[in-house]
């Protein structure tokens, strides 16, 4: 539903190449509300974003930048000032993989240095690069709503072979605390979301499969998860801070998590 909300609000969202992903569906679900755009990925798949995005009337314009480019993606913020005049919203999505890339799934003593910096930094280094580069215009304006995209896995749970990503986005949330507090008064809100089996393009047999035995009975959608970010780049959320918001249809809550005919 298109509402003015956030209207005269530019937001800047990152990991905005798939058609399918959290990304894409965050940028939508921004602009719904009457935001202009900043997209950035990666992959020069975000120019094809930026092109929906504009045959649907949104004011946008894309970067392609490395995320642990610093200097590239402090060029993206000063651009995006210069174009806009401000930004008031920073959604980091990105993370996990990105196009042309695969997670790495191997256990701790089999890891090599290079691919444990390599996850650290598209997980995590990734979402602080971006902060640093946003945080000091809206520290001088006074205002700002700050959403990184974490995961239930890390910070609530875990599996076998991915120190590296639940290192990373563990940290994320402790990243998303501090700097709640160190913004507060600077009428900045810092909040995390931790999404569970949530269906995207990039979804796995197994992951449709954890999602189909949620205590929802399926895996959520980009758009849902782009719902809850939405609402906190809101002032609706303007006192909500420093928090992790888990948004996986009850999965964290069940005991039981195997097929649903041979329990509930």
């Amino acid at each position: 539903m298109k509402t003015s909300i956030l209207e005269g609000k530019t937001a800047f969202v990152t990991g905005v190449a798939s058609p399918n992903g959290m990304g894409f569906a965050t940028a939508k679900a921004l602009a719904e509300w009457g935001a202009s755009l900043g997209i950035l990925d990666i992959s020069d798949r975000v120019f094809q974003r930026e092109k929906d995005l504009k045959e649907m009337g949104i004011t946008v314009k894309a970067y392609q930048v490395d995320l642990q480019d610093r200097a590239g993606i402090k060029a993206a913020a000063e651009d995006m000032i210069a174009t806009y005049g401000k930004v008031d919203i920073l959604a980091n999505v990105a993370g996990m993989a990105y196009f042309g890339t695969e997670e790495i799934f191997k256990n701790v003593t089999d890891l090599s240095e290079e691919e444990w910096d390599f996850s650290i930094g598209i997980n995590l280094k990734s979402t602080f690069n971006t902060i640093q580069a946003f945080l000091p215009g809206m520290i001088e304006r006074r205002y700002g709503k700050i959403v990184n995209v974490s995961s239930v896995t890390g910070p609530l749970v875990a599996n076998p072979g991915e120190s590296p990503y639940c290192a990373a986005k563990a940290a994320i949330v402790g990243l998303t605390r501090a700097l709640a507090l160190e913004v507060g008064k600077q009428n900045i809100t810092v909040n995390a979301v931790a999404p569970g089996w949530i269906k995207t393009g990039a979804s796995t047999e197994n992951e449709l499969a954890g999602g189909q035995n949620t205590g929802m009975g399926r895996p959520g959608t980009p758009e849902e998860v782009a719902n809850l970010i939405r609402f906190l780049a809101s002032d609706d959320s303007s006192y909500i801070t420093g928090q992790l918001i888990v948004i996986d249809g009850g999965n964290i809550i069940q005991e039981y998590k195997g097929p649903s005919e041979l329990y509930y």
